[in-house]
């Protein structure tokens, strides 16, 4: 089942050809936007949800071992589960620290299309 949306892009772009915001339509991209958004804000930084977000850009001041990529995994999934648990099921979240790069794999599943996905981000630290 192909499911459609309409909501606006992230981050935020203008479609010249029409002269206003762009739109996503695509579901499962509309999500990865979503999943984006809950990796790279910092609770706090949202005035009416300050605890949205699980704050991986803080990574940068923390040094770069397997302990805190393993508390980076509980902190991502659970934040997953809290603000995205109604759109898709993570199977499983990989953090690994490999010199300055925190490399995050997340498996999941697109609940309205039971479509499994996966989710790769590098963050430089």
């Amino acid at each position: 089942m192909q499911k459609n949306v309409y909501a606006v892009e992230y981050p935020i772009a203008v479609d010249k050809g029409l002269g206003q915001l762009a739109l996503q339509t695509d579901f499962a991209a509309h999500v990865e936007q979503l999943m984006k958004q809950v990796l790279f804000t910092d609770p706090g930084e949202r005035i009416n949800r300050p605890d949205f977000g699980c704050g991986i850009r803080r990574m940068v001041f923390a040094p770069n071992s397997q302990e805190s990529a393993s508390l980076a995994q509980v902190t991502i999934f659970q934040a997953m589960e809290k603000w995205l648990g109604t759109l898709v099921k993570v199977n499983q979240v990989e953090v690994s620290a490999e010199n300055e790069v925190l490399s995050i794999k997340i498996n999941y599943v697109l609940k309205a299309q039971q479509e499994r996905r996966y989710l790769n981000v590098e963050v430089n630290l």
